[in-house]
């Protein structure tokens, strides 16, 4: 019997946490599985081997009874203990938990009240309305289950990678095969390219003096779980975290046409293509052909294909027919915002909330990332999820922070507010006052109305301590859909308040996302890229945030911490009020 992969592994401790749940078990034993899930579909090696070797607890978040658990299932092809969960419940209902929005106790609230224990079941029960009569749930929860299910039985069950993880494994592999002898060039492709927020697979671009030899070594990377017999010129990949790879080996004259069509996106390219008919030339992965000589001229790069069409260079983030082949022909492209344009970051955390990083840990950690400033932003009162600074809490930290002396670092106190469900902060104004910054969050109460939700938020930004709106529309990418309210009436909030807004640079999050940032930009709203970082290796995500941003046409003039802080904070609304107050 073959070893496990590392996707079979990370469904059976995924399931395992599911079951947990479903059975009552104790927080910590859920998160544990689902932790250990996370990192065997991340590894780039195969676990099933490393448990072999007694060296799978070398990962984070594999302790030794989930290398027991490894070992179970490959020695029998089965785990002990799943099968005796799998036993209590029906097997309906586990498939239910998957979809987006309903999770294990909700899933369980629906066998527990309704009997409700497969998907079938499910449909039937939202089509004749019995779920909406569930206290915690309502028509328009109803109606999402719906859409749920519609969108699992058109796509079925393979799942997008968040980026960051899908990034992890294609860098990785492009590197390896840069190392390989036989590679010239070799590029990443693809959606993930475009830094989108979530991929289905990845695509590779390469060039090689001996093409069959890199296809070759490519399926015997250690990185590969298995491969399809390699082609003169390509071959497909199957990696250890269960993403499908697609490379192509090409001529290096027709590089540049190969990855520009494999980039996308598909809108882009439709676009590009009926501009070129237009001018008498047809485009394609083969290379531009000219209709008035019959010549193909291949490209080997990006940059000749864009101008033979008359264009500048398009940058992979805007290639979504949002404007970019208009902006190319006029020479009216923006300049975009890089990761080395951010001069701070205004959201972090301690330990004296949710991080696991001292104050000056976590401030050296921004230094090293070659920030200029820092604010320190740990969760108030009320966050509910055991990660709370009280009022008292809070006045020590600002004390703490205050003394806190790092070189060359600009340390500033502030908070992550909560929103409560009517709007207000769960801090006093003066205790706000006291801070140098303010963002404030929704964390609790997703499923209010659209209105309620709209009123909550626009009255939190009409707060004169409010300076800034973080992770606005409450998402997690592939997890959680975004709460439902009013964007436009939000936006006007803003700008009427002169209230920021944030990027979120958690890839998980990426929040707000790149139409809401362009649309909050060309309002005159100002955005702050942040990291939300929770220990001193957070500010590495900054490259998400900056992506969302690139993706929404930024420059480092419509950043706000692309400034200086003395800049920037002349237009919160503390330094506002500090500046009333020196003038009165």
């Amino acid at each position: 019997m073959p070893d496990p992969s590392n996707t079979e592994i990370a469904a059976a401790l995924d399931e395992l946490g599911d079951l947990y749940e479903l059975d009552g078990a104790i927080i910590h034993r859920v998160v544990a599985y689902r932790n250990a899930a996370k990192a065997v579909r991340d590894a780039s090696e195969s676990i099933s081997s490393l448990a072999r070797q007694g060296r799978a607890t070398e990962l984070a978040g594999i302790g030794a009874t989930i290398q027991e658990k490894v070992l179970a299932l490959a020695d029998t092809g089965e785990i002990p203990a799943l099968g005796r969960l799998r036993a209590k419940f029906p097997p309906g209902l586990v498939a239910m938990t998957h979809l987006p929005g309903l999770g294990p106790k909700r899933a369980r609230r629906l066998y527990d009240e309704l009997g409700i224990d497969s998907l079938e079941a499910l449909r039937s029960a939202g089509e004749q309305q019995r779920i909406r009569g569930l206290k915690g749930f309502g028509a328009k929860a109803e109606d999402a289950i719906l859409a749920a299910l519609t969108t699992f039985e058109a796509d079925g069950p393979r799942r997008r990678e968040v980026l960051s993880r899908a990034l992890a494994v294609g860098e990785r592999l492009v590197q390896a095969l840069r190392a390989e002898p036989a590679a010239e060039r070799v590029a990443l492709a693809g959606s993930a390219r475009r830094m989108t927020d979530s991929v289905k697979d990845l695509d590779i671009v390469a060039t090689a003096h001996d093409p069959a030899a890199l296809a070759r070594a490519a399926a015997a990377l250690t990185l590969v779980e298995s491969a399809a017999t390699p082609g003169e010129n390509a071959v497909r990949l199957l990696t250890h975290s269960g993403l499908h790879v697609d490379l192509r080996i090409v001529e290096p004259d027709q590089f540049g046409d190969v990855l520009q069509h494999l980039t996308g996106s598909k809108q882009h390219n439709a676009a590009l293509r009926e501009y070129a008919v237009r001018r008498g030339l047809h485009i394609s992965e083969y290379g531009v052909l000219d209709d008035a000589t019959g010549e193909t001229h291949r490209c080997a790069t990006e940059t000749e294909v864009y101008a033979l069409l008359g264009m500048d260079y398009i940058e992979p983030e805007l290639r979504e027919n949002r404007g970019e082949l208009e902006a190319a022909t006029q020479g009216r492209l923006p300049d975009l915002v890089t990761v080395g344009d951010l001069k701070g970051d205004l959201h972090c955390h301690t330990a004296a909330s949710d991080g696991t990083a001292s104050v000056e840990q976590i401030a050296l950690a921004a230094r090293a990332a070659g920030y200029e400033y820092l604010a320190i932003t740990d969760h108030s009162a009320s966050m509910g999820f055991g990660a709370e600074v009280t009022d008292e809490q809070l006045r020590s930290q600002i004390e703490l922070v205050r003394a806190t002396q790092v070189e060359g670092l600009q340390l500033l106190i502030g908070s992550e507010v909560n929103i409560l469900p009517d709007g207000s902060l769960d801090y006093p104004d003066e205790l706000l006052a006291e801070l140098d910054w303010v963002i404030a969050a929704v964390h609790t109460s997703f499923r209010m109305p659209a209105a309620m939700m709209t009123a909550r938020i626009v009255r939190a930004i009409e707060h004169p301590y409010v300076d800034c709106i973080a992770h606005l529309s409450g998402r997690k990418i592939e997890r959680r859909a975004p709460y439902e309210f009013d964007f436009e009436a939000v936006l006007e909030a803003a700008v009427r308040t002169g209230t920021m807004f944030e990027i979120n640079s958690n890839p998980d999050r990426r929040d707000l996302n790149e139409v809401q940032a362009r649309a909050a930009a060309a309002a005159g709203v100002p955005l702050v890229i942040n990291c939300d970082a929770h220990r001193a290796a957070g500010f590495a995500v900054a490259r998400y945030g900056v992506a969302t941003a690139r993706r929404a046409w930024l420059g480092p003039a419509q950043v706000a911490n692309a400034e200086s802080w003395a800049r920037l904070s002349a237009h919160t609304k503390h330094g506002r009020a500090a500046g009333s107050r020196r003038t009165s």
